[in-house]
């Protein structure tokens, strides 16, 4: 394979995911695909990754889907015909219960739109924008219009879905996708702000709390108060939730291991 298309950079707890095809605006083709999967993978199974930043190389986020080198960019699918479709990247629903932080520096189109969906927090740069294309050229979004009228209002969820064309960082905002907006060369500063400010909870509670919010939205309410219960008496079992309490008695800062 050529030079990387995915950066995976890794300081204390927190670990940078980055598309690096910069001179096709980090559109996804199969070696990126290949190397997603690996990265969104390494994140998910190290114990001591606590937080994740994704964002692009260059002047994009991401393209999307690289159409002029497509083989591949979905990545592969087991089954038949109708059986393919599948949970087979970050993008269509892998479980990471970790904080994902979206820091979106241009424009976020297609694949990198759907990956953004799955984040916690969106922070964009004054001159990001947010489009699903596909719809102009005769294809339906499928995973996007699963997420978005969870997250938005149903109006503005299909604005992005059916008219096809980008919106600014400002209008996602207003629509609520987009958590802050700042200037272009503050945009990695700002994430790592946040990632900071995330990484001074404990980390098995806050995947516990992550995984209840996304749980209970398909559960009814009894369902959900049990398993949240359920979820706390876990957590209460960590050294974390002891060291918290003692460091709580104690008038001193938790020095939490994720265990």
């Amino acid at each position: 394979m050529s030079e990387n298309t995915v950066i995976y950079e890794k300081v204390g707890n927190v670990v940078t995911i980055t598309y690096n095809r910069p001179e096709r605006n980090n559109a996804i083709n199969g070696q990126m695909r290949e190397e997603l999967n690996a990265a969104w993978t390494q994140f998910y199974e190290d114990e001591s990754a606590w937080v994740a930043i994704l964002t692009g190389n260059g002047k994009s986020f991401c393209a999307g889907a690289d159409l002029k080198d497509s083989s591949g960019s979905t990545g592969n699918f087991k089954g038949t015909f109708w059986e393919k479709p599948t949970i087979n990247s970050f993008e269509s629903g892998q479980e990471i219960f970790k904080p994902v932080i979206a820091a979106v520096n241009g424009p976020c189109v297609g694949y990198g739109l759907t990956a953004v969906t799955f984040c916690d927090f969106v922070i964009a740069s004054e001159i990001a924008t947010f489009s699903y294309p596909e719809v102009r050229i005769g294809i339906p979004t499928i995973v996007g219009a699963i997420r978005l009228p969870k997250k938005l209002n149903w109006s503005d969820a299909m604005e992005l879905l059916l008219i096809g064309e980008p919106i600014s960082a400002k209008r996602a905002k207003e629509m609520g996708f987009v958590w802050k907006i700042c200037e272009e060369d503050q945009l990695l500063e700002q994430a790592n702000e946040l990632a900071a400010q995330l990484c001074r909870s404990a980390p098995l509670a806050v995947r516990a709390t992550k995984e209840v919010a996304q749980r209970a939205q398909n559960m009814g309410w009894i369902e959900s108060v049990r398993f949240g219960e359920t979820m706390r008496i876990v957590a209460n079992q960590t050294n974390d939730a002891t060291e918290g309490i003692s460091a709580f008695k104690e008038k001193r800062d938790p020095k939490w291991q994720g265990k």
